[in-house]
């Protein structure tokens, strides 16, 4: 999504921090173009408090608290923010016109809007990007999002004195860092899984170059808590497990058979999307996943090779992506490299 104020601000082209604000963490960017390529000037990951029941106010309060504590450790001298978005409040559609005056291309793309996404368009944004195809047709990708939910985002940002200068959504932000440094093959359909703690993003991107995104009202959230509730202990204690953090003196707890139920519902939905992505573009057959977020909990990614009907593999965008910052910032990227990716992708839009 390119919510894009550059040119209300007439900025120069300069750096920006992605911010990837999620509900159980917040993780901060900073990128360096040169010659070369990208390189990682700043890093920071804070988590976000968890609050009490569904109170609103204190959620917020707790996030901000994380944004702000991020900044600090990141220790980034940029205060222009990119933001992504994600969820049932998003939607990422193609489409395909008939060729048409380009004077009447927005107002086809605001009705097509209307009839596929599943919110009002009157109170959301709507913004799109045709794709060349030498056709007697009109192609391209339309993205919208709500009001509300790139209103909830930029506030957040502003808590902390950032301008939130362009609003991307999560699933193009991890085709965007993946298309740097991790070119499919010509031809070859490739897919990004990003398990966040509240939504599974599955992202994919075909040779006709069209994204499709889905995501997944499950993931890390849910499978903590199942697996919670299968060993009779703790969240808390389940995500220790899960991250590698237990007690030296303490037997290991044992993951393998709860883990795997846990994940069932998550196996199926991806299953059952990838289906869907194959009859939709005919013989375009996703032939690798290249898992990240929750990815790098202890034998998540092994689980998810033996279930699904694709290879499925460990991404880290920073395995290619060198970094310049202090030693506190690469120790960030090689805890949490795998959890980074979407605000890689955030930090490398320009303005």
């Amino acid at each position: 999504m390119s919510l894009d104020f550059k040119r209300l601000l007439n900025l120069e082209e300069t750096q920006v921090l992605g911010l990837d604000i999620g509900s159980s963490a917040v993780r901060i960017i900073q990128l360096r173009k040169d010659d070369d390529g990208y390189v990682v000037t700043a890093a920071g990951v804070a988590d976000v408090a968890n609050g009490v029941g569904d109170d609103q106010k204190q959620r917020t309060a707790n996030t901000v608290k994380a944004i702000s504590e991020c900044l600090q450790l990141a220790g980034a001298q940029s205060r222009l923010a990119v933001c992504g978005v994600c969820g049932p409040e998003v939607a990422v559609r193609y489409f395909k016109f008939p060729s048409m005056p380009s004077e009447e291309l927005h107002g086809a793309v605001l009705l097509e809007a209307a009839q596929v996404c599943p919110f009002n368009i009157d109170d959301s944004a709507v913004d799109y990007q045709v794709i060349p195809n030498g056709k007697e047709s009109v192609c391209g990708v339309l993205v919208a999002a709500t009001n509300k939910l790139i209103e909830r985002k930029r506030q957040l940002a502003r808590e902390v004195n950032l301008d939130c200068v362009l609003m991307d959504v999560d699933g193009l932000a991890l085709l965007n860092c993946f298309s740097e440094y991790d070119k499919a093959k010509s031809g070859q359909t490739t897919a990004i899984l990003n398990i966040g703690s509240s939504y599974t993003t599955l992202a994919i991107k075909g040779a006709n170059a069209s994204p499709f995104i889905r995501d997944i009202a499950y993931a890390g959230m849910e499978i903590v808590e199942e697996i919670a509730r299968d060993k009779d202990v703790s969240a808390e204690t389940v995500k220790r497990a899960l991250l590698g953090c237990e007690d030296s003196e303490k037997p290991q707890m044992e993951l393998g058979d709860s883990l795997a139920k846990a994940c069932r519902r998550l196996v199926i939905d991806i299953t059952e999307t990838l289906r869907y992505y194959t009859a939709q573009e005919k013989s375009a057959v996703v032939e690798k996943i290249f898992v990240c977020g929750f990815a790098s909990a202890k034998g998540f990614v092994e689980l998810l090779d033996s279930r699904l009907p694709v290879q499925t593999v460990l991404w880290n965008p920073f395995d290619k992506i060198p970094c310049d910052g202090d030693q506190n910032c690469r120790d960030i990227l090689a805890k949490n490299g795998p959890a980074m990716a979407v605000a890689a992708g955030l930090a490398m839009r320009s303005i």
